[in-house]
């Protein structure tokens, strides 16, 4: 999961993520950019973040700041368990958490192949 993203990974840059309305352009109908519509279809979507250390998030994507801060909800950590030579995997609920931009290695969104074709092209 780590490393460049595959076809099936939605990338999230900082850049695309801050909704601001004195920053951010909006036509004369109403609607945002379309970095800002991008991030708006991923809303409360499951979605899968890897972090330097190794350790997986699982969490309903909440929101993301202009840093880069994403914030999951119901979200639950998976990590190898230490010191042991099994692929045992332990994990815990955390509910809300904030994962800092830095710390983010991967991220990955769970939907249909469909569904991530349409997250990558906006032009529907």
């Amino acid at each position: 999961m780590e490393g460049t993203p595959g076809p099936s990974q939605v990338v999230l840059n900082p850049e695309d993520a801050y909704c601001n309305s004195s920053t951010t352009p909006v036509d004369a109908a109403g609607s945002s950019s379309p970095a800002v519509a991008k991030l708006r279809k991923l809303l409360f979507r499951r979605m899968l973040i890897g972090v330097n250390d190794g350790r997986y998030f699982l969490g309903l994507f909440h929101c993301i700041d202009k840093q880069g801060n994403m914030i999951l909800q119901d979200a639950v950590e998976y990590r190898s368990a230490r010191g042991s030579s099994s692929p045992l995997t332990e994990q815990r609920c955390l509910g809300l958490i904030l994962i800092p931009a830095a710390c983010r290695s991967s991220c990955q969104v769970d939907c249909s192949i469909e569904e991530k074709m349409s997250l990558l092209c906006l032009d529907k």
